[in-house]
This record gives structure tokens, C-alpha cells and sequence, in this order.
């Protein structure tokens, strides 16, 4: 979940630090988990595997002598993100996923543990026979102060995506919750993603990712404050139990880290029992 520039708090103290930090926000942004989730849920008795590789090319620097950027957490300049995801199918319909992010920083800071988030997923089923694939992800989790002043979060996330010939279009309309740091008198925030892409072949998809947090939704940010980030991206559709995506995201805001070059390769992991007719065990 991504955290940016918020509006200027009520009270003098806070106000004083918002002014000490130049303005900007109170929080940095998690770019831990680049993604613009598809509707699809993992399928019941198995495992799905991911890492999330993002280093940040271009990103906020330290404020002379500390380690810190101007918002008072670890700068990105130059920051290795890997992200470690498990989601375990539930049913045809629902699944369970968990995060472990970590950070390499561009200062000498050494491979650190993040946090964790845990984030359970519905979808609607099949036999709905809805026009477009929808579903619902809720993600919960931590995330140490010195990466993030907003430690516990929340988040909720209506996917919509559908396939029309080559073409590939899905939307995640995701609102988001502080429950403990700076932004909590924010109320809830708007961070909306979406992608597009075409299937070249067989194997290549490519197409445009779109990042973004508008920030909250009785007060939205100025477009110089929002975060607003662009990846053209690939996938390479190898194998159904393979997901791999690259890309390559520019900043177009005061408030995006600039340039990002992000990659995911996935696993899935069918723990289903076949006989040698081919067909289920239970």
C-alpha cells in the first residue's frame, strides 16, 4: 500500500512538524508490491509462491548527516525491495495471502526486515456468470517506523478486470485506512491502479501499469502531491504455473519516487494428489 502527501493536520504540534519536514508527507511511499491484481483467486490445495524484486533507481534522498529523508524514515534512493508472498487457495472462490517485506537501502543499512501484512481475497464464482471478473481483497498488516510513520494499516480492494480478444483491462479501486501514525486523522484514502495490455503472442503480453494515491477522500491532494506512476511492463505467460512480469515506472509527481524498475516471478504449487488415470484423490 502506497502512503503519500496528506493534508495539514489541526493541531500546532503537528502542524510544526509537517512544516519541519518541508511539506511533505509524514510517510514514505511502499513500493514493496507492484501490482495491479486480476480477479482470479489460487485454486483450493494449492500454493502460490512470489517475489517481488523493485529497486529504485531514482528515489528520495537522505537528509545530511542521517539516514532519513526529509519525512523522517530510511530514503529510497537506490533501495533494493524484495517481498516474499504466500497465497494459499481456500476455496474456488476465496483465498489467503501473507507478505514479508524487506529492505536493502541505498546507505549501508543492510539486508532488514519490513513487516508483514495479511490479505484475505473473494472473488465472484463462475457460476454467477458475471460480464466482467470481480473480486474483494482486505489487507491488514505492520510495518516498522523507520520505513513508514503509518505502522498499522488497512486496506480494502474491488478488482475488476476482463479479457476481450488480446486485450486485457482490469481496475483496483483501492481505499485505504491508517490506524496508527500520522495520517490517521486522514480518514480513509483513495489509491486507485489499473493496467492494460495485449497479448503479442502465446508467450508475450505487454502494456501500461498505472500506481496512484489521491490521498484522502474528503481532502485530495494537488496533482503536484499525489503520487502518479507509469510502468510499461511485459508478461511472459511460460507455463500456467508460472507468473512472470517486468517493468520499468517513471514518477511524474514532486511526490513518486522517479524511476523504478520492478520484477515478479512467480510459482504455484498443486498440492491435489492424482491418481495415475488422471484423476483427483481426496
Amino acid at each position: 500500500m502506497k502512503d503519500l502527501l496528506h493534508h495539514l493536520p489541526e493541531t500546532p504540534l503537528l502542524v510544526m512538524l509537517w512544516l519541519i519536514a518541508g511539506g511533505k508527507p509524514a510517510t514514505a511511499q511502499n513500493n514493496y508490491e507492484i501490482q495491479v491484481y486480476g480477479s482470479d483467486t489460487v485454486a483450493p490445495k494449492t500454493t502460490m509462491l512470489e517475489l517481488h524484486s523493485n529497486f529504485t533507481a531514482e528515489g528520495s534522498e537522505p537528509v545530511p548527516p542521517s539516514e532519513y529523508d526529509s519525512t523522517g524514515v530510511y530514503a529510497t534512493n537506490h533501495a533494493q525491495h524484495e517481498t516474499l508472498e504466500i497465497t494459499q487457495g481456500v476455496t474456488n472462490w476465496s483465498e489467503v495471502g501473507f507478505y514479508v517485506f524487506t529492505s536493502i537501502n541505498g546507505n549501508g543499512q543492510g539486508w532488514q526486515w519490513v513487516g508483514d501484512h495479511i490479505r484475505p481475497r473473494v472473488r465472484a464464482p463462475d457460476s454467477w456468470h458475471w460480464p466482467v471478473g470481480a473480486s474483494l481483497s482486505m489487507e491488514f498488516g505492520y510495518v516498522r517506523p523507520e520505513f513508514q510513520k503509518d505502522t498499522w494499516t488497512w486496506e480494502i480492494r474491488p478488482i475488476i478486470d476482463k479479457q476481450i480478444g488480446r486485450w486485457y483491462f482490469a481496475v483496483n479501486p483501492a481505499f485505504e485506512r491508517s490506524f496508527h501514525g500520522p495520517s490517521v486523522p486522514q480518514g480513509v484514502g483513495f489509491a486507485p491502479d489499473a493496467k492494460f495490455s495485449y497479448d503479442f503472442s502465446k508467450y508475450i503480453s505487454g502494456g501500461l501499469e498505472y500506481y496512484s494515491d489521491y490521498g484522502s477522500l474528503h481532502d485530495i491532494y494537488s496533482f503536484h502531491n499525489q503520487q502518479q506512476q507509469f510502468f510499461p511492463s511485459i508478461d511472459l505467460n511460460v507455463s500456467p504455473q508460472w507468473e512472470i512480469n517486468f517493468g520499468v515506472g517513471v514518477g511524474v509527481t514532486a511526490a513518486s519516487d522517479h524511476w523504478i524498475i520492478k520484477g515478479i516471478v512467480g510459482r504455484r504449487f498443486d498440492w491435489t494428489h492424482h491418481r495415475p488415470d488422471g484423476s483427483e484423490s481426496m
